[in-house]
């Protein structure tokens, strides 16, 4: 058994975004949360994040939306250019954006967000745990335990496996593999001053779409830092090699790129890069009372910036149906029916994002278009109305609580649909 005296409802394993802040929102529903991270300290490592307008909303249910604004930058635009020839292709009014859903679209150092749940379940009296490496789960009678390198076992009514994206949760309860995108990031957050002579937007989210790369760039921490992040696909990966996205890789995918990704490129860190892996979506995160939560249910690319999101929604929507259990209560003796609240957490999160990883593949492999296929799609995006939201609506809303709440995905636009004049490659 634990070592510790007092048995907690819940035990989460894993301290990044997803684990804290579901700690954050159980914790808010009445139930005493211990959080067990592999790590000496509870930290992030990265640069930037995108919260769009569903994951500003939880954050103001919980209280931290004035904290989280505060550190972040509110960004008035998120504009889509062709990263060849640097012309605009699409954007978003962001602060438009704001008034149709509710709550702004922002961006924030994924450190500083991390941080603002931490208070918050230092607050709250999360019991926070470190050096704790996962090795088992299991279910037991009443309720789940998590075995540890050290040999210490935490027993709760449930265990939640938020461990990522080589979560060995996800291998009892999966049992698939890390799918290799070939693809890479490689990050550089520098002071603006740095980038100030380089053509860049210091209010909007940019990025510029091209083939087999692209590049983003936005401000951070109140407009005194500025994120970069660019991508690429890696011919070594795709040879199937194992030294693969290699700094030279990172040259050799820009060249020919527009000017402000050549003044942007200098400035990328290059002792590290992030290989891009994701999985394929699972359409079961529960086996008994062990829950699958953040990148260990749905780890993704990229392309939608919407992986903390999901996380932080997967807590949160789990705390809702807890909510919703004690407000039809009669006994108030009566525990949380952790069945109920996980069948429906079961019934709802997977289909969500199996959308978000299938979408986010699809775009992906918009933006990295080469050819006649370019010139489409450029067409299709050159075509959008700055305020037609038919391709947001159905992930910036309210976050669904059942299937019956999730909308319907938006309508495709085939690239071969559009038909261009005789002549019109560029």
């Amino acid at each position: 058994m634990s070592t510790n005296v007092t048995k907690p409802d819940v035990v989460i394993v894993g301290g990044g975004i997803g684990g804290l802040s579901a700690a954050v929102s159980l914790t808010k529903a009445g139930l005493k949360v211990r959080v067990l991270e592999v790590a000496p300290e509870f930290g992030e490592v990265g640069a930037g994040l995108q919260i769009g307008p569903n994951c500003t909303r939880i954050l103001d249910d919980l209280g931290l939306l004035d904290e989280v604004k505060a550190l972040g930058v509110l960004v008035k635009n998120m504009v889509m250019k062709d990263a060849a020839d640097g012309s605009e292709l699409t954007r978003l009014d962001l602060g438009d954006l704001e008034k149709k859903y509710g709550y702004p679209y922002m961006v924030i150092h994924r450190s500083d967000l991390h941080g603002t749940f931490l208070r918050a379940c230092q607050r709250l009296g999360v019991e926070l745990i470190n050096n704790q490496k996962v090795v088992a789960y299991e279910n037991v009678p009443g309720g789940a335990r998590a075995t540890f390198a050290d040999g210490h076992v935490e027993e709760a009514e449930i265990v939640i496996a938020a461990d990522g994206l080589h979560s060995i949760a996800r291998e009892q309860i999966v049992g698939d593999q890390p799918v290799n995108s070939a693809y890479v990031a490689y990050r550089g957050a520098v002071m603006i001053d740095k980038v100030r002579e380089n053509d860049v937007s210091e209010t909007d989210v940019v990025v510029y779409i091209g083939p087999k790369c692209h590049f983003v760039q936005y401000p951070l921490r109140g407009g005194e830092m500025f994120n970069q992040v660019a991508v690429f696909e890696s011919p070594k990966a795709v040879a199937g090699l194992e030294d693969w996205g290699t700094p030279d890789e990172l040259d050799t995918a820009f060249e020919g790129m527009c000017t402000q990704i050549q003044k942007g490129l200098p400035l990328m860190w290059r002792d590290r890069w992030w290989r891009m892996f994701d999985r394929d979506p699972a359409m079961n995160w529960v086996d008994g009372r062990i829950a699958l939560l953040g990148d260990a249910a749905h780890p993704p690319l990229q392309y939608m910036a919407q992986g903390a999101i999901m996380a932080i929604e997967d807590g949160w929507v789990l705390s809702q149906h807890v909510i919703a259990q004690h407000a039809q209560r009669t006994d108030e003796s009566a525990g949380v029916d952790w069945d109920g609240a996980l069948a429906a957490y079961n019934a709802v999160r997977p289909e969500h994002c199996r959308r978000v990883l299938s979408t986010g593949r699809k775009w992906g492999q918009l933006w990295h278009v080469d050819g006649i296929k370019r010139e489409q799609r450029n067409h299709i995006l050159r075509s959008r109305d700055t305020y037609d939201y038919s391709f947001t609506e159905w992930i910036y809303g309210p976050t669904a609580l059942t299937p019956e709440q999730e909308p319907p995905l938006y309508a495709v636009i085939p690239l071969d649909s559009v038909k261009l004049p005789e002549g019109s490659l560029s």
